[in-house]
């Protein structure tokens, strides 16, 4: 192409600089986008017009009649430009008023004043839709998407435009929407993807510190601080320290669609952690989860972790922590210094906002602080009882092989079947024990355990004073008293069948023959040997011999 010269002889075209070819590639962003061709009778204005100023000068073209002095002075352009404008207008056949079916932009690419099979060559136009779905996979970045596209079109956009031109496309797809938030009604949760280390001097062994953040809506207050772990009693807990910290509570929580707080994540009915949830009916707050890959539900607290990040865990960097209570000591005072400091592009601070607009505004803390309950199932055994910890808590025994659900706090363990509290424990620490509570036993349960040691003696001696020896020596003669306590209980039974008199008879009969046993009182009611008379017991002679000991040897 042979390039033009301007006025004072210097060379205008592609081959003074590449900001023609540059500007051939964009077509039809704008009227200057075209370089200065005579031979193909192209015009390059000295400056770029605006749809408004081409509409105008055509205006006083063509219904007003001024002269290309008179229009360049009343637009402010130069005349150069004008006169360039109004040819590039003759020369694609436009006048005024301009044609009502025709938009901006079709304008624009007849003011160009190039064949659109040049335009299509020049710009080799990325295909932005595919580029955008492909930035959404893991690890694609647009300098890699930007390579592809240069070995599809060696003479395509550089890296820079690239890039520039892929934002001002994206731009359009999801215009931000402002939220304006009212002053106590949202706090936004989340913890910060960055963590700290800390040294354990004893072991030797460092473990990662995680930091929550929560940002008030309306007044940006900020509050972060250090915990072991996600998990949900670090959950909770942080949750609670930042409704303690700003004072009170905001009407809604919003937290993202983590595990911990989130069971089933859904746009519509989210389905809430149940100690989460519990949490918030004992603050009186709402939680309501960001969407699913929406962080701009959550963008305060996103912002939030940025700042926390930059200005409180950069900070400390170099710093080592021997604790978790190290760390958040050497947090406060950051904390306090971005709370503090000036915003950027409005007055006042957060602290400023905060003490003005929202902490009047957020709802009271509850007059106790939460206790946190682990909800979990279980299966009520034989027994009646349930095993919470390796301990055994007895629920009622028509609940037997029975789900319910378990409570388990601090200092309580309750069974809940069906929303309604079935049984409540103080909780034991004490492993392989039980806690049971009477009332819980079946009726033959209860009268079998009311029938002690003690009581059955005193049982006995209603009886008769042989009933009630044979009862202490049957107690008394095993090696644990209730290793006996089944057969005193038999002999209790046959009492009541045959009555006092009997039962005494055939107590001393037993006691008589030191057959003092449940099988043996039970042989002599059956044969009725009660009523006999007792023989006496004959001495047993013993022959003299130097080798026989006699019985007081034995003992």
């Amino acid at each position: 192409m042979v390039s033009a010269l301007s006025r004072n002889g210097v060379r205008s075209g592609p081959e003074r600089s590449g900001e023609g070819v540059e500007r051939r590639r964009m077509g039809c962003q704008g009227l200057d986008s075209i370089p200065l061709d005579r031979r193909n009778k192209t015009l390059m204005p000295r400056k770029k017009l605006s749809m408004r100023q081409i509409q105008e000068n055509l205006r006083l073209k063509h219904q007003i009649h001024l002269s290309i002095r008179e229009i360049a002075r009343s637009c402010g352009v130069p005349t150069s430009t004008v006169g360039d404008c109004l040819k590039r207008a003759e020369t694609a056949g436009l006048r005024w008023p301009l044609p009502t079916d025709l938009s901006d932009q079709q304008i624009l690419e007849r003011l160009g004043a190039v064949p659109a099979a040049e335009l299509a060559d020049c710009q080799a136009l990325p295909d932005w839709p595919y580029i955008h779905a492909e930035l959404r996979r893991k690890s694609v970045t647009l300098q890699l998407l930007w390579q592809e596209y240069r070995r599809t079109h060696p003479e395509g956009y550089g890296y820079s435009r690239f890039c520039e031109l892929y934002q001002r496309w994206a731009g359009t797809l999801d215009p931000v929407l402002r939220q304006v938030h009212l002053p106590g009604e949202k706090m936004f949760v989340d913890w910060a993807g960055q963590t700290v280390p800390i040294q354990n001097g004893q072991e030797g062994t460092i473990t990662q510190a995680h930091l929550f953040v929560a940002v008030l809506g309306a007044s940006n207050k900020t509050f972060a601080r250090a915990f072991a772990d996600e998990k949900l009693g670090s959950w909770i807990a942080a949750h609670c320290e930042a409704y303690t910290a700003f004072q009170g509570v905001a009407r809604v929580t919003v937290p993202d669609n983590l595990k911990t707080g989130v069971v089933q994540p859904c746009r519509y009915e989210p389905l809430i952690h149940r100690s989460y949830q519990e949490m918030a009916e004992h603050y009186g707050t709402v939680i309501i989860p960001a969407r699913a890959r929406k962080p701009r539900d959550k963008a305060k607290v996103e912002t939030g972790v940025q700042i926390a990040e930059r200005q409180i865990l950069a900070a400390l960097r170099d710093q080592q922590f021997f604790s978790l209570g190290e760390l958040n000591q050497a947090i406060e005072p950051l904390l306090a210094k971005v709370n503090s400091q000036p915003f950027q592009k409005l007055e006042g601070s957060r602290n400023g906002w905060y003490e003005e607009f929202e902490k009047e505004r957020l709802l009271p803390l509850p007059a106790a602080p939460f206790e946190l309950a682990v909800w979990s199932k279980a299966k009520v055994n034989i027994d009646y009882h349930v095993v919470v910890e390796n301990h055994f808590y007895s629920v009622s025994y028509a609940l037997v092989h029975q789900s319910v659900d378990v409570r388990l706090s601090e200092h309580t363990v309750e069974f809940f079947q069906a929303a309604k509290r079935v049984a409540a424990h103080v909780r034991s620490h004490r492993p392989g024990r039980s806690t049971t509570l009477e009332e819980h036993r079946p009726k033959s349960h209860q009268k079998y355990l009311e029938w002690t040691p003690s009581r059955m003696v005193e049982w006995a001696q209603t009886i008769g004073p042989d009933c009630a020896k044979l009862v202490s020596q049957l107690l008394e003669g095993r090696p644990h008293p209730e290793q006996g306590f089944r057969s005193c209980l038999g002999i209790i039974r046959l009492g009541k069948a045959v009555g006092n008199t009997r039962m005494e008879a055939a107590c001393r009969r037993a006691l008589h023959f030191q057959t003092c046993s449940y099988v043996s009182i039970k042989s002599i009611l059956e044969r009725r040997l009660e009523a006999q008379t007792l023989e006496p017991e004959l001495p047993v002679s013993s022959p003299a011999h130097e080798n026989l000991r006699g019985g007081p040897y034995y003992h």
